[in-house]
């Protein structure tokens, strides 16, 4: 059981429960049943929000907080607190739409917290024609057809998003440095810069400098639906 915070309420709860429907019975091999719990808010929640909320819903267990670059103010705050509550981060730059479009094509290039070139590459990306209406009239939904387009890309989104790490400006960033096992290795909170660069990123890698960049396909290595 993973509890997973999303700072959205439309667009990472209905990908999380398209995890779980298409991958959470495992696969009877390798892969392990999981089940996320995702928890969210009507109007969505701050960064700060998310790993609150995470941790409260998670107690014991595993918990992750998603959460987006976007204009926030609180996310060196997020991160700090996710370090000291060890809680997973699954943070994206500029934002969650970046993880979707990685499914079916590499993308580049600082976007300064803006999503519109993201999303309008995702309204338009091969393979994507489900997607075409994505963000109009505020339909921000990750269901039915757009599930489909996204079934059977999750490798192609996990190889992308770490080219990524591997070409963040910063120079010393590597995806195979990477800790994929969830928690602590020791009873002592690490550093957040220490927290952070979990993702492959080195820890002297300022968060808001990783752009473009998504966190999210250390989930899904985690949950074993890619292979490292």
């Amino acid at each position: 059981m993973l509890y997973v915070a999303c700072e959205g309420e439309s667009t990472e709860p209905d990908y999380l429960q398209y995890l779980n429907e298409q991958f959470g019975n495992g696969d009877g091999q390798d892969r392990q049943p999981f089940r996320i719990q995702p928890v969210y808010r009507r109007n969505g929640l701050t960064p700060s929000e998310v790993v609150e909320e995470a941790s409260k819903a998670a107690g014991e267990d595993e918990a992750w907080a998603l959460f987006d670059r976007d204009e926030w103010d609180d996310i060196a705050r997020a991160v700090r607190n996710a370090a000291e509550s060890g809680v997973e981060l699954a943070f994206s730059h500029p934002s969650f739409d970046l993880w979707l479009l990685l499914h079916f094509q590499t993308f580049g290039g600082a976007q300064s917290g803006s999503s519109k070139l993201v999303i309008e590459k995702l309204r338009h990306a091969k393979g994507a024609d489900a997607f075409k209406d994505y963000d109009k009239r505020g339909d921000k939904s990750v269901k039915g057809p757009r599930r489909d387009a996204l079934r059977g890309r999750e490798g192609n989104a996990v190889a992308h998003a770490r080219r990524l790490v591997a070409s963040c400006p910063h120079g010393f960033c590597k995806p195979g440095r990477a800790t994929l096992a969830p928690g602590r290795e020791n009873t002592m909170p690490p550093s957040h810069a220490e927290w952070a660069a979990r993702s492959g990123h080195a820890s002297d890698c300022p968060v808001l400098h990783r752009d473009p960049s998504t966190d999210m396909w250390r989930l899904i290595v985690r949950l074993g639906i890619v292979k490292p």
